[in-house]
């Protein structure tokens, strides 16, 4: 798919949105970028937020499968959140996906990150996912913004939940 019209978009979609907030990506960079006319891109995702949305998932989907599988390797249930954090920060920061996946998702009702978070907890607490998800974004914009990765993982590492329950854990 990638050397076809809507592949290429998708590529340059994931660059573009993964490095610029979403306002500052413009159609025309799009389709010059990746070699098509701005027709090409309406046809295949309708918009400008159709063609966000479309890489948004996918990335989304790439990160949320990393966390759960940490979260369903850590040695104990009160430890899951906790690596989850920390391998989709590594994740999103190796993939050069800060500010993609730092933003909340533009234009979607729904917001799979914070409810992965908020099903972290006993019993699920969707305003824990909230708080937590926004942590995590804020240390991917702050690397997005020039702040050291190592910084922003370590002020990560302090955020802790536990499983047993939906109270804030302590810092270690």
């Amino acid at each position: 798919m990638s050397t076809s019209p809507k592949g290429r978009l998708a590529l340059v979609a994931v660059r573009e949105f993964g490095s610029r907030p979403f306002e500052d990506v413009t159609v025309g960079k799009l389709a010059a970028e990746a070699g098509v006319t701005t027709g090409a891109l309406y046809h295949h995702f309708e918009s400008k937020l159709g063609l966000y949305l479309f890489v948004r998932r996918d990335v989304e989907r790439r990160l949320l499968d990393r966390m759960e599988g940490a979260a369903g390797a850590a040695p104990r249930k009160s430890e899951a959140s906790k690596v989850a954090l920390l391998v989709g920060f590594d994740f999103a920061v190796r993939s050069d996906f800060q500010r993609l996946l730092g933003e909340p998702p533009a234009g979607a009702e729904d917001d799979p990150l914070v409810d992965f978070l908020a099903a972290q907890v006993t019993p699920p607490s969707r305003p824990v996912g909230l708080i937590v998800g926004a942590a995590w974004r804020a240390a991917l914009l702050a690397v997005a913004d020039g702040a050291p990765p190592d910084q922003a993982r370590n002020a990560l590492r302090s955020l802790a939940f536990r499983g047993e329950d939906s109270s804030p854990g302590t810092a270690e």
